[in-house]
């Protein structure tokens, strides 16, 4: 994403709600503990009792369990907020993420959208 791009949708995310209200977002920047450094991004997005989650972490810092620590606390977050079932969509081929999806409780279904499978699952604190 060009900064001009990453600047306007952070523009349009700021706010915390689609335009008509109807999706809540949750967006949340990933620190190594060490030294603050971003290494990543985790989200939420909740319409109704449902959060859509999705973690991306760095390549440099890929393997390290980031991810399924990002995605377990926004997964317990979530659920302190009436979300009562957690969904991924989730490419095929990336086992890594499936990895994360698996760690949190959630399992992959029949459902695809746009060439992912859909996980879903309820947070573990539910």
């Amino acid at each position: 994403m060009s900064r001009d791009a990453l600047a306007k949708w952070i523009e349009f995310v700021v706010p915390g709600h689609s335009p008509d209200g109807s999706e809540t977002w949750r967006n949340w920047v990933v620190r190594q503990r060490s030294d603050d450094r971003t290494i990543g991004t985790v989200q939420a997005t909740i319409v109704g009792d449902e959060a859509s989650l999705a973690w991306t972490i760095g390549s440099d810092w890929q393997g390290h369990g980031y991810a399924k620590e990002a995605a377990t606390a926004v997964s317990a977050w979530v659920a302190t907020s009436g979300v009562v079932w957690l969904r991924a969509a989730i490419h095929p081929e990336h086992q890594a993420s499936a990895a994360v999806a698996r760690s949190i409780g959630l399992a992959p279904t029949t459902e695809m959208v746009n060439g992912e499978v859909v996980w879903r699952g309820v947070p573990s604190t539910a």
